[in-house]
Parts: C-alpha cells; sequence; structure tokens
C-alpha cells in the first residue's frame, strides 16, 4: 500500500492549502502507526501517529532527544546554530538533567495558585475584547477577523502584561511572533535578502527588544515573570544571558501563538458545530471541559521532532540510532483507540487525555495560563455570544509546526455588558 511519502505531513505550503492532514494520519494509524517517511527536499524521518507510541517516547527523554532541534525544516532553511536566533538555547530544545534544572526556574510562577495573581487581568481582557465587538454597533451586530482581532489580541495583552511588554510595544511582539512562527508564510514572514539574513536580524530585533525589559528588571524588580526571569538561577548559577533570552522568548512567542490558534481553531469549531455552541451557552459551567475540547480539537502544536540516542523500537519498528521521529500530536488526538467518537467536536468530552500540551518531560509549562486565559474569553461569549457565523473563507497559515488559521472572517451578534 502507497501511504505516503511524508510531504504532505511536514510541508508548510501543504498545511496553507489543506489543513491538518488527518485522512492521511488516519491511514497511518490504521496501517502504519510509524512510519519511514522520505520526502523530497526534507532529511528522511519516522512519522509517529498513535496516542501510545508518542508517551511512550515522550516518556522516554534519555532514549529520544530535544536537543538536536524540534522543528523539521526542509534542506533549503538551515540555521546556523552559533550565530542569531540559532545560537539561543530554550527549555524545550534541553535535554534532562538539564532542562529538570532549568524549567524549575519559572515553574513556580506557572502554578494555578501563583496564576491567581493575574486572574483580574485576564478576565478584564476578556470582557474587552468582547466590549468592543459589542460596540460596532447599537444591536451588538458587527464583523470581525477572529483570528486577528480577537485570538492574537488576547494572549498578546496577558502576555505583555506579565512579561513587562508595554501597549505600544504589542503590535510590534505580534509582528515578531507571526515572523517566527511562520516564517514559511508570504503574508507574514520577515522580508529579507535571504532567509538566513531575516532569520538572523529577526533575533536581533527580538533581543534588542527583550533584553531592555530583562535588564529593567534586574534593576526594578517587580512582582511579575519577567523579574523572575531577570534573576533566574540555574544549579545556584545565574542563567547566561542566551539561557535567559531564549527562556524569555519561548515563554511570549510560543504562549501568544499555540493560544491564539487554539481560539480561532476554538471559535471555527463551535460555528461548524451549532448545537455545541448551543450547549456552551446554555450550560457556560462547561467553558473548563470545552477548553479542553478545543485544544484537543485544534492542537495547535502539531508536532515536535526527536532524535534517536540508541538504537531501539517503537511500534516494532526498528529505529537506528541519529533517526529522526516526528510525533504528530493532531493525529494523535484522533486516534480512535483513545477517543470515542474522534470526528467529532464535543464539549463535555469526558475523559479527554488529549496530547495537546504535550506529554512526560516536555509536557508545557504554560498550559495552566493557557487553560486560564482561553476559559476567559470562551466563558465570556458563552455569557454573551447570541449567533456567529462565517463571514468569508478562512484561511491557514503556512506552517506545520504551529498551525492554524491566519483568517478567520467572522459575523456576529453579542449582547452588551452588563
Amino acid at each position: 500500500m502507497n501511504l505516503t511519502d511524508g510531504f504532505d505531513l511536514i510541508d508548510p505550503s501543504a498545511y496553507a492549502k489543506n489543513g491538518q492532514p488527518h485522512e492521511a494520519w488516519t491511514a497511518l494509524r490504521k496501517h502504519s502507526p510509524v512510519h519511514r517517511c522520505e520526502p523530497r527536499n526534507y532529511e528522511p524521518f519516522w512519522a509517529i501517529t498513535r496516542h501510545a507510541d508518542i508517551c511512550e517516547i515522550s516518556k522516554a527523554p534519555h532514549k529520544f532527544l530535544n536537543a538536536p532541534g524540534i522543528f523539521h525544516s526542509s534542506k533549503d532553511v538551515q540555521v546556523t546554530r552559533d550565530e542569531g536566533v540559532g545560537a539561543m538555547r530554550t527549555i524545550i530544545e534541553m535535554d534532562p538533567p538539564e532542562h529538570r534544572s532549568f524549567r524549575k526556574v519559572a515553574a513556580p510562577w506557572f502554578t494555578p495558585r501563583a496564576l491567581g495573581r493575574i486572574d483580574e487581568e485576564v478576565d478584564r481582557s476578556a470582557r474587552e475584547i468582547v466590549d468592543k465587538l459589542a460596540s460596532q454597533s447599537a444591536s451588538g451586530e458587527g464583523e470581525c477577523d477572529f483570528a486577528i482581532d480577537v485570538a492574537a489580541a488576547h494572549p498578546l495583552r496577558i502576555l505583555s502584561s506579565v512579561l513587562g511588554v508595554s501597549r505600544e510595544q504589542e503590535p510590534q511582539i505580534l509582528r515578531l511572533t507571526n515572523q517566527l512562527f511562520a516564517s514559511d508564510d508570504a503574508d507574514l514572514q520577515r522580508p529579507g535578502v535571504s532567509r538566513e539574513q531575516a532569520i538572523r536580524e529577526l533575533g536581533l530585533e527580538l533581543f534588542q527588544l527583550f533584553n531592555a525589559i530583562i535588564e529593567d528588571r534586574r534593576k526594578n524588580p517587580r512582582d511579575d515573570l519577567a523579574t523572575v526571569l531577570a534573576h533566574g538561577q540555574v544549579d545556584g548559577q545565574p542563567m547566561g544571558p542566551l539561557e535567559t533570552f531564549g527562556y524569555y522568548l519561548i515563554t511570549f512567542t510560543a504562549g501568544h501563538d499555540t493560544t491564539k490558534n487554539a481560539l480561532a481553531g476554538g471559535m471555527r469549531a463551535l460555528i461548524d458545530n451549532p448545537d455545541q455552541l448551543a450547549l456552551l451557552r446554555k450550560h457556560p459551567e462547561l467553558v473548563p471541559s470545552a477548553v479542553e475540547e478545543i485544544v484537543r480539537w485544534a492542537t495547535p502544536v502539531n508536532y515536535m521532532r526527536r532524535q534517536a540516542a540508541c538504537h531501539t523500537e517503537v511500534g516494532s519498528r526498528r529505529i537506528s540510532k541519529g533517526e529522526w521521529l516526528v510525533l504528530f500530536y493532531a493525529s494523535a488526538n484522533r486516534d480512535e483507540d483513545v477517543f470515542d467518537r474522534p470526528f467529532r467536536f464535543e464539549i463535555d468530552r469526558d475523559p479527554n487525555r488529549h496530547l495537546g500540551f504535550g506529554h512526560g518531560e516536555h509536557f508545557c509549562l504554560g498550559a495552566h495560563l493557557a487553560r486560564r486565559s482561553q476559559r476567559a474569553l470562551f466563558g465570556e461569549l458563552a455569557r454573551r455570544l447570541e449567533h456567529v457565523e462565517l463571514a468569508g473563507e478562512p484561511e491557514w497559515i503556512q506552517s506545520s509546526f504551529v498551525v492554524g488559521y491566519k483568517k478567520l472572517p467572522i459575523r456576529y451578534r453579542i449582547a452588551r455588558g452588563a
């Protein structure tokens, strides 16, 4: 059976055209769940598509490494690892025991109890955004691009608040995060003479912006995450400049783009499933389980890559040392062996063992914050959204790594706030 050479699974242009390749993943889960791929213009890799196999790999970080790189880029995109963005080190690209030492720097700030300090800011952001939508007309009716006007704006405001970015700098941050995670999208990528030059310039601009905030927090500490990172220590020693920058960068950019794409994907799912929107409006207490289903359904982090540290075996297939494995979380989140009716969007799904925040060693550090911010927005919408429909054709971002909608035009009617 000729299933796939893997090109449609990993190439950004395929995602821009068709979205996530669920049909191909379904066939792979059934016939070849650990599938050898040799796509043109990419290094060969093993596509890992089953929930159980991804969990097994994720719980064995000594056998499957992050440090060699989590992106599977085409051979045309080669970022030098010793300069610019390539020189930065983030906790996602660390392996134990180093990863655990660095994770401890910010982990206490991201606990549900600690996040209580920003509850007011999170709720205010959601309320103000929905108020703005409702104010477009006396009847509360209007149109917007949900992906930009709502899904991007809400996490941007929250992360800017906790990481010391001023309101005036938010447009710059939005532009830079788009350029970082949608570097293959012609509408969002950074212009430059070459991809390499554009990436170097992007890294420099990000460093200048974030380093100024880090230096300020070292002199003027506050009760925010920016201060925690600026004064972070690992094994009793201050973090180095690249590690500090990398920590700050990944917290902001990854936290923003993943939540943004979950929010947009959630709105599209509610539009496509009006019975679920009606259920949410009738039972707003379902917002927490709705958010879990939205993360499963959208799976903004489409994959992570690992490298085999030794000869090993996954799903009865022999994996050689040095080979790449690509863990497709979006496929695992439709696994028929784990989820009843996996292609049905159900906001009251229980249990919901999705892998939208990863699994094991690298489970998302900001998962509680992502959940909290999504619950605030969908909670506000559950109370006030009276009608919503598409107002144009949605467009996918040209990206296979962090996936979602670039444009989601909607037409709505929203009740004015009390």
